[in-house]
């Protein structure tokens, strides 16, 4: 009876040592914030790299355009010296140059979506990444054979880049926790405006010092190194990754609750989906905050030189600006948001709308104020003000989809970024259709566009916005991992015992 009391209790100590342990682990979980002892966090540097490689990949050719159309010195047969452009575009022709990414950008979005949730966003997001790089090695030939062949190949870097977006989102739903939804993705997605930030200031020293073929040189080799590097490090979800700890993958897997990892199962339900107000509130804010974003990032740099006579070099280093306060905004942005959550400060639908029409409504007058800038101190304070708040509108609709609807995240993203994707079309050659002149009065009414569709997508993200998860979700249970108290089973078929103690 003495060794059945003995055995009894031996018992009751591992099983309050295993209580411990897991809750000691479970709370290091969430009040740590170090990447390189975390597999989710490596992920999150990682995709912030991706997208770094995205927008530069990008915004090259808005600053190169500058170099290509600018009057060069050329020497004649006879001796004559006169200054030319090298390609001697009209207005029009460098909006539709400028523009073509973006028709094959609006193309690949929903079905990069679907395709990251049946197959994993991990490759599918490389692989749209790296044909990007590699393509842009090959436009400058191109563009000297003739501009219809490089308004095609920029249309063949935008089908690729499409799957990006709607691919991380898939990658979330796998990944992130529930309350670290809006620092991972915010962060991640903060890499877009770094890019933006060290690629147009870049390309200027590039285009001064190698000419305008070496952007594209450049960005084409770093966008190939960090597609192996993901292709390599990351996993399609924290089941397969053969490095993480059984207590974050513990730690996720409750957070994220059981859903589908292998994404053959999941059927996506259209007309509840499209029929559904707060996925129109996601779509309706995303295009909103694109149309701004588009027409600076692509015409931010004539702006400087036609408005406030700028040279291509110094062009580059102001239009710069506005997307460093952006990429910092977007850390502050998401780990506030976070908080409040975690805090229960506001419910998350109130959070939501409160981070995204509150930046919408600030970035409407700020625009405005920009355009009547008389000066190109007051000019660039007022638009690295309205571009940085838009950082707090990326902690409302772009975790939106994940709120909603985590199974049918990067089908959403697909969804709202393809219509996010026309400001990228319709704006440019309509700013290029407006601005005929180059005059500051034309450039007014570039900006009052902007702070209108800001208005009006603050308006409609407030009314039909919801943070709560979505009566047409279904989510098919998977059986192939547990996460019950003992052991979390991977989808690689390792059991790894939550008394493992190994530190993150």
């Amino acid at each position: 009876m003495t060794e059945d009391n003995t055995m009894s209790d031996d018992l009751k100590r591992q099983a309050a040592m295993f209580y411990n342990s897991t809750e000691r682990e479970k709370t290091k979980e969430q009040s740590s914030w170090r990447f390189w002892q975390k597999r989710r966090l490596l992920v999150a540097l990682l995709a912030f790299f991706g997208f770094f490689n995205c927008y530069a990949l990008r915004v090259n050719l808005s600053v190169a355009v500058v170099a290509m159309t600018e009057p060069v010195e050329t020497e004649l047969d006879n001796g004559t010296i006169i200054y030319v452009p090298e390609f001697d575009w009209s207005s029009q022709t460098k909006g539709l140059v400028l523009s073509s990414f973006f028709y094959g950008y609006l193309v690949t979005q929903l079905p990069g979506g679907w395709l990251a949730a049946k197959i994993g966003g991990n490759r599918v997001f490389a692989i749209g990444i790296g044909a990007t790089s590699l393509l842009t090695l090959f436009t400058p030939p191109l563009a000297h054979t003739s501009t219809a062949l490089l308004i095609a190949v920029r249309i063949v870097e935008g089908l690729f880049e499409g799957v990006t977006y709607p691919c991380i989102h898939a990658v979330w739903s796998r990944w992130a926790p529930a309350s670290e939804r809006a620092r991972l993705a915010t962060f991640a997605f903060s890499g877009s405006y770094a890019g933006t930030v060290v690629s147009m200031p870049l390309c200027s020293l590039l285009a001064h010092y190698t000419g305008w073929p070496g952007i594209f040189y450049v960005f084409g080799i770093l966008g190939l190194v960090w597609t192996t590097i993901w292709w390599l490090v990351v996993k399609e979800s924290p089941e397969k990754d053969p490095h993480i700890t059984a207590a974050e993958l513990k730690y996720i897997q409750e957070s994220r609750g059981t859903q589908t990892v292998e994404g053959a199962q999941l059927r996506h339900p259209w007309c509840a989906m499209l029929t559904s107000p707060p996925v129109w509130a996601i779509v309706v804010a995303h295009f909103s905050e694109n149309w701004g974003f588009y027409t600076l990032l692509t015409f931010l740099p004539t702006f400087m030189k036609d408005v406030f006579k700028f040279e291509t070099s110094s062009a580059g280093w102001v239009s710069a600006l506005p997307y460093l306060a952006m990429a910092l905004v977007l850390q502050v942005a998401g780990h506030l948001a976070d908080c409040l959550l975690r805090r229960g400060t506001f419910s998350r639908t109130n959070i939501r709308k409160i981070f995204n029409c509150g930046a919408f409504l600030s970035q409407t007058i700020f625009m405005v104020a920009a355009a009547y800038s008389s000066n190109v101190v007051a000019c660039v304070v007022f638009l690295t003000i309205a571009v940085g708040l838009g950082g707090f509108a990326w902690s409302g609709f772009s975790v939106n989809h994940l709120d909603i609807a985590p199974p049918h995240a990067s089908v959403l993203m697909g969804l709202s970024n393809t219509v996010a994707t026309l400001p990228g079309i319709i704006s440019p050659p309509l700013a290029g259709a407006i601005v005929t002149d180059r005059t500051a009065e034309q450039w007014r009414i570039v900006f009052f566009i902007s702070s209108g569709i800001y208005l009006v997508g603050a308006i409609i993200y407030g009314w039909l916005c919801s943070a709560e998860r979505q009566p047409w979700v279904a989510e098919c249970e998977d059986a192939s991992f547990s996460t019950d108290g003992a052991s979390v089973t991977t989808a690689r078929g390792i059991d790894n015992k939550a008394m493992d103690h190994t530190e993150m």
